[in-house]
């Protein structure tokens, strides 16, 4: 997996990408957070470890740049700091988009588990990007047809993946161009099936003359 590491101090940066490449990644670097915006817009990368604290553009303003970015893929972001987060700074990572921390000095079984994680999340990511791209949909029933190449109704599929119910109404626009009209043909036809005598007319209430047998 492709991996941007940014860290402005020299020493540390190189311990982070030793760690990286030997648990098996390709390595991308940046010295400070606008550094790392240029070598996000020129590749790909969709995992971003970062220090928190750099001068200039720190970690938690470049995830708010990448969070910001339209039309890109989900970028999984990982915040090293040396210190223990306060929940306040917790916090105000999780408001600023951060996935996941790391604590410094850096621990292999620690890096190894959280890039195992974002590695799952980047791949999810990816599947429902390419579903809401492209779905294959009859143009006149609407049906979805899934992997099995088996046609069903657009509730049914997308239940059967995210677990969500449907629950039906009818928008204003549908109203006035398709239920209104059907109401008005149906009220004709059932003043034409009275008029011809095929329908019996209901008695309103209180019109009709009881005969007294007594």
């Amino acid at each position: 997996m492709k991996v941007l590491a940014v860290e402005d101090d020299r020493t540390a940066l190189a311990i982070l990408t030793r760690a990286l490449v030997r648990l098996g990644h390709e390595v991308l670097t940046a010295s400070d957070g606008e550094a790392a915006l240029a070598v996000l817009a020129a590749d790909p990368v969709r995992v971003v470890v970062s220090d928190w604290l750099m001068p200039g553009l720190d970690g938690l303003e470049l995830c708010r740049r990448v969070r910001a970015r339209t039309g890109s893929e989900y970028v999984y972001f990982i915040l090293l700091t040396a210190q223990t987060p306060s929940e306040e700074n917790q916090r105000e990572a999780i408001e600023a988009g951060v996935d996941d921390f790391l604590q410094k000095p850096l621990q292999p079984q620690e890096i190894w588990m959280r890039l195992r994680v974002a590695e799952r999340i980047v791949g999810f990511a990816t599947q429902v990007r390419q579903l809401e791209a492209f779905l294959p949909i009859c143009g006149y029933c609407k049906k979805i047809r899934d992997d099995g190449n088996y046609w069903q109704q657009i509730e049914s599929y997308i239940n059967a993946r995210t677990g969500t119910d449907f629950s039906h109404s009818i928008c204003p626009d549908c109203y006035t161009s398709v239920v209104v009209p059907q109401l008005e043909q149906l009220k004709r036809d059932t003043e034409a099936e009275r008029s011809a005598g095929t329908t019996p007319a209901v008695p309103e209430k209180g019109g009709a003359n009881v005969r007294d047998e007594n």
